[in-house]
């Protein structure tokens, strides 16, 4: 991050000034209300957060743990992202009654779907409780200063006066330097009430995921349930629609460019503090290293379910899963490279250094340190991609822990069928020989570019992907692992339980498998070599983090610092506004329906349309949610400062109106997560005019629109 002169002087033209110059993901009770009230924000921080009366956070919450999501109706019906309520609609699903491709609308609230163990949490209170948690800790480092703050931190919870439906939470802002509280309150009877089907909510899929331009209608609905007086409640028949102390009403004005909008969720995780050096590492190096993994992995893949249907379904998940990251990452290294994120941290450091000399020595001592570490930090980003990419890998991992766990006499029937039921879930998914290929790939990749002081023993000679493949393809159609070889005449595809019936025989034929031995070799060398070098030097590159943070703090006077994000409650703002991210690209700010018809594929995984809004966008029959084109919107940007965790995230107008549900990011500006840059960070919306013209003209679920409060 940088101060403004130098943004504006150095990296934008005259022509180009952007009012918002830092982003953030602001603590609701530290919001940097002046900057929101210049962008055009009508209402108050106190309408926002107010622990004393309701305000709009009484309608925001942690959803299951991950997400977010929000109230929208007095009867507690919920909004969030259909990618945030994917496994809930999954579990509900059969073949004979598919409701991730069907969607689903409960007809009333007695049709609504229980969904045990999901959770929402409210945060009811925050407060600062630095002094409380840092006392007694001036001189002390290292091991003694965590144990310190720990028992502060449990004496502080104790003594905490909180409802039993109540916790009491106490998270670590700028690096140590702050600590706050937060009073939670959980609730835990959540239900299902509808979800348009996988072809409006996962429109595009893989190939628009990051992208810009959207056509996705990423959003579901789910209903609180409390107990007659209100309160959380286990799932019960009797409980009662929640009543929230707030609720968003829902605006479908025409959105401009340059509207004020804020987004109000639980971001993740991001790291805008970091030095030019670490910043460094992650552009050129760690990245990097990632990206090729996933390349090869993707390449051999692709191969395949392109020829392949049945692998194409099998592995359309998992090539999901794998590939998101890899574009975020590629994303991301190219937005730092254009942001100038390095250059401009370096002269942001001077500018600190000019201030305050001592400085200096914390930047000498973190540049030192990461070059240090640089080498292991490498090793450990090939290290862990290997059984995230090779599923092969991972199973000998997996067997080999089971391995351990046998021999040391940890293991009970129970943690054995629970190892038979992960194992299951894996191989249901999973082609032996297709992942045969990925693994000679991904340790090719491996052996040629680690330094030789990681390679283990023998794996020099797996420099070669075609004789990997002879040699993997040899072994895995031999390996109980696989599910290829057989044991007692069974594999662990056809009949788990008979492979299992005779665990010392298992445990000897796993013991001379030559996948297990590849990998514990990997593994050792991986221990002997790097770990503990790359934690410790990690360790002290979290201290003289800490001292950056705070002195950062203390010299940049004009600047008004947030924490990074850490999965709390926050809040963040800008405009709805589109981008030019390359030359001669320019993006609009808004989809539209028209859109979705242009992308349309019939038949296809990604860009099938149902044949019901095909009907709807061939009569027009629009109602009320067409803006002045006379097109339905979609997806809308705005640069506001999200990560994961945001996903179905409000998005709220100046007056605190719901206008969009927030699920992705424009690829150009992944890079926010390190350098937010208002010219290419842009965050992707759905339209609430979008989400209730599928509510009303798809669904025809009107019941649900009339617990609404819509603004017209």
């Amino acid at each position: 991050m940088k101060r403004r002169f130098l943004l504006s002087a150095i990296l934008l033209p005259a022509t180009m000034a952007f009012a918002q110059q830092y982003g953030g993901m602001w603590i609701p009770t530290e919001l940097n209300e002046k900057e929101m009230k210049d962008l055009g924000m009508k209402i108050s921080a106190k309408d926002i957060f107010d622990p004393s009366k309701a305000s709009i956070k009484d309608a925001v919450v942690q959803f299951d743990g991950g997400c977010t999501a929000e109230i929208i109706s007095p009867q507690g019906l919920l909004l969030t992202n259909h990618h945030c309520g994917y496994d809930n609609i999954q579990s509900h699903s059969t073949v004979e009654n598919d409701l991730l491709t069907n969607g689903f609308w409960a007809k009333n609230m007695d049709g609504e779907l229980p969904n045990p163990g999901v959770t929402v949490d409210f945060i009811a209170d925050i407060k600062e409780v630095t002094s409380q948690i840092l006392s007694g800790t001036d001189g002390l480092t290292g091991a003694a200063l965590d144990a310190k703050i720990k028992q502060n931190t449990e004496a502080y919870i104790a003594s905490q006066k909180v409802e039993n439906y109540q916790k009491v939470s106490v998270k670590s802002m700028y690096y140590g330097n702050k600590f706050y509280a937060y009073v939670i309150e959980t609730y835990k009877d959540v239900r299902l009430v509808g979800a348009p089907p996988s072809s409006i909510g996962k429109f595009g899929s893989d190939t628009d995921n990051w992208v810009w331009p959207r056509h996705t209608g990423d959003f579901s609905m789910f209903r609180i349930y409390a107990d007659k007086n209100n309160k959380p409640a286990e799932y019960s028949k009797d409980n009662v629609p929640y009543k929230p102390k707030h609720f968003l009403p829902i605006s479908i004005k025409d959105k401009q460019e340059n509207d004020f909008t804020f987004v109000f969720g639980f971001p993740g995780r991001t790291t805008e503090y970091l030095p030019a050096i670490a910043v460094e590492k992650v552009m050129n190096e760690t990245d990097p290293a990632m990206i090729s993994m996933r390349d090869v992995t993707l390449k051999v893949l692709d191969e395949k379910m392109r020829t392949d249907n049945a692998t194409r379904i099998k592995y359309a998940s998992k090539y999901a899963r794998i590939a998101n990251a890899w574009k975020k990452w590629i994303g991301e290294v190219e937005g730092l490279k254009k942001s100038n994120a390095v250059g401009k941290k370096q002269e942001y450091e001077k500018s600190l250094i000019a201030k305050n000399p001592e400085i200096k020595a914390t930047i000498d001592g973190l540049n030192k340190a990461y070059n240090e570490q640089a080498p292991y930090a490498l090793n450990r980003a090939y290290y862990s991609e290997l059984p995230r990419n090779a599923e092969t890998l991972a199973l000998a991992s997996l067997f080999s822990s089971y391995m351990d766990a046998v021999e040391s006499g940890k293991s009970s029937p129970k943690s054995v069928e629970s190892f038979k039921a992960r194992l299951a879930e894996i191989y249901k998914d999973y082609e032996g020989d297709l992942d045969a290929k990925v693994t000679a790939q991904v340790l090719a990749l491996y052996a040629n570019k680690s330094q030789a002081q990681f390679l283990p023993s023998g794996l020099e000679k797996f420099k070669d992907p075609n004789a990997n493949a002879v040699t993997l393809e040899n072994w895995s159609k031999n390996s109980i692992i696989t599910g290829r070889g057989s044991l007692n005449g069974a594999t662990t595809y056809s009949d788990i339980d008979k492979v299992f019936a005779d665990q010392t025989k298992l445990i000897q034929t796993l013991k001379s498998d030559p996948l297990i031995q590849l990998w514990n070799n990997i593994k050792s060398s991986y221990v002997s070599t790097t770990h503990a070098k790359v934690t410790n030097l990690q360790t002290d590159i979290d201290a003289l983090q800490k001292t950056f943070m705070a002195q950062q703090m203390a010299t940049d006077k004009d600047r008004k610092f947030f924490p990074d994000a850490n999965s709390t409650l926050r809040v963040t703002y800008g405009k709805i506004k589109g981008s030019t991210p390359r030359d001669a690209v320019s993006y609009a700010y808004k989809t539209h329906l028209a859109g979705i018809m242009e992308k349309y594929i019939p038949g296809d995984y990604e860009f099938d349309v149902p044949k019901k809004l095909i009907n709807l966008y061939n009569s027009k029959d629009y109602g009320i949610y067409k803006d002045k084109s006379g097109d339905v919107p979609v997806n809308f940007t705005a640069t506001n400062h999200t990560t994961g965790g945001n996903s179905g995230s409000p998005a709220l107008d100046a007056y605190g109106n719901l206008i969009g549900l927030n699920f992705d990011r424009q690829w150009e500006g992944t890079m926010s997560d390190i350098n937010f840059d208002p010219r290419f960070s842009r965050n992707i919306m759905v339209d609430t005019k979008y989400i209730l013209f599928i509510v009303d003209k798809y669904a025809d679920a009107k019941w649900l629109l009339n617990e609404m409060k819509i603004i017209k």
